[in-house]
């Protein structure tokens, strides 16, 4: 008996080894992305690859106020909590797969008695042989049970598994980015807000003193009441665009807090727009890192890896599966010689293959349908390589053709700072009259609200590229 059940065991292996080597489902591939050598408006690098992305977020902005606003949101932001706890829910789920490949043991201890018909035939043979008119069973011992992984599904699942619990840490990632970019355009816009407040409150202090001025000039005859109700106008013009702009930072304000998980409150900061630059060079590196370098793309990638090993599975499903049963103990027909060792010792073993049958149009569809969600990954994947290489190319052009615009725009002012200088001093020569005035004032003023305007989209559109390109969650 003990050779034979060495025998049993030994075919059983013996077909377990044959079996592993029968995996189903394809090994993970990535699909051919296509991608060019160099973005679009970007020249080929040559030699060293190091992009704007390899930078820490806080080597990429010197701020220090920004770096600690970006730090309490990277800490206490509701969707990075929400994130994190999804990485402990992949890994609770990963390390359930990784138990998948050890079997499982219970103990059991259970207790019995069966009293048949006496007139059964059940009832007769019991009386016959024991004497009695009930049998009691007392059971006590260990049941090992184990699915050997004969066709790759408990591989497959664990990959699967595994490429979740990854797709989760690259998801955080994407949130960090996207949070640090928000929380650094939405400080930037706080300060252009700042710099227009400025620019409002300095031409309403001009307005006041041309008004003065005009006034005084009705009172001699020089001017008619027209022209003081023109001034006056202008100076209201101002008046109103200072509470519109306070308005704005306050709501920046709150937004700031409420992404850093706090309550609305006001934000310190000592600096200015023009003060607080970033990197002046942000090299792009080439298309193809950023498939290893975004983390939004990773995850993409992740999810299609999952989705294959899932069609693995399902296609496993279909198969027959072999289960190997072991148990052992105690066992008595009476309670006083339960545990009489070792006359009360038993075990037994046993090996089954199950072959599914009525259900295989079940599990024939969702193999199909984990194919079909497959091709949907792979979908998702390029779309979100081609999204991520537009954005970088977007934010390329972007900072190119602001850099101009700021220069220009940053000149321009200087040429209406000079013809409001002008024009205030021959008004007051009566060389020139009050109209010429008013339109270098309103000149001046929408160029310097336009001048910080400019400036904000350039710091935003080298923010851009430094998250298109996969930077801030370092």
């Amino acid at each position: 008996m003990t050779f034979r059940k060495y025998h049993i065991i030994a075919v059983a292996l013996l077909i377990t080894i044959l079996f592993e080597a029968c995996s189903v489902g394809k090994n993970y591939k990535r699909p051919q992305t296509g991608l060019p050598d160099a973005y679009r408006n970007a020249p080929a690098p040559s030699g060293d690859t190091t992009t704007a992305a390899d930078l820490a977020w806080k080597d990429f902005f010197a701020d220090t106020t920004l770096q600690r606003l970006i730090d309490r949101a990277v800490t206490k932001n509701f969707d990075m909590l929400i994130a994190l706890r999804n990485i402990e829910s992949a890994r609770q789920t990963l390390k359930q797969s990784n138990a998948a490949f050890g079997p499982d043991l219970d103990f059991r201890i259970a207790a019995s008695s069966n009293i048949p018909s006496a007139n059964s035939l059940n009832g007769i043979s019991i009386n016959q042989f024991i004497g009695t008119n009930h049998v009691e069973d007392f059971t006590a011992g260990l049941v090992l049970t184990w699915e050997i992984d004969i066709w790759g599904k408990i591989r497959r699942q664990k990959e699967a598994a595994q490429a979740e619990y990854l797709r989760t840490w690259e998801a955080v990632r994407t949130v960090q980015t996207r949070l640090v970019s928000d929380v650094a355009a939405g400080y930037y816009n706080l300060l252009m807000l700042d710099a227009q407040l400025e620019t409002a409150k300095k031409n309403l202090a001009l307005n006041d003193s041309i008004l003065q001025m005009t006034r005084l000039m009705k009172e001699v005859g020089q001017v008619t009441e027209l022209a003081v109700q023109l001034v006056e106008s202008q100076q209201q013009s101002a008046m109103i665009l200072i509470p519109q702009l306070e308005q704005r930072i306050a709501v920046q304000e709150n937004a700031l807090h409420i992404l850093a998980g706090e309550l609305p409150d006001a934000v310190e900061r000592t600096g200015k727009l023009e003060e607080a630059p970033l990197p002046d060079d942000l090299a792009a590196g080439l298309p193809l890192q950023i498939i290893s370098r975004r983390p939004d793309v990773k995850a993409a990638e992740l999810g299609l890896r999952s989705a294959n090993a899932r069609v693995g599975v399902a296609q496993a499903s279909m198969y027959p599966s072999l289960v190997i049963n072991l148990s052992g103990g105690l066992n008595s027909f009476t309670a006083g010689n339960w545990f009489n060792v070792p006359g009360a010792l038993f075990g037994t073993f046993a090996g089954g293959i199950t072959q599914p049958l009525f259900r295989r149009r079940q599990l024939k569809t969702q193999f199909e349908l984990a194919k079909i969600e497959r091709e949907k990954s792979a979908i998702e994947f390029q779309r979100s390589v081609i999204v991520a290489v537009g954005e970088v190319s977007d934010a390329l052009v972007r900072v190119e053709k602001l850099k101009v615009q700021q220069q220009v725009a940053s000149q321009r002012v200087q040429t209406l700072r000079g013809a409001v200088s002008n024009a205030t001093l021959l008004f007051e020569t009566g060389m020139a009259d009050y109209l010429e005035v008013i339109t270098a004032q309103a000149n001046l003023l929408q160029g310097e609200l336009e001048s910080a305007g400019i400036t904000y989209n350039l710091y935003t559109a080298k923010i851009d590229l430094y998250r298109s390109l996969g930077g801030g969650w370092k």
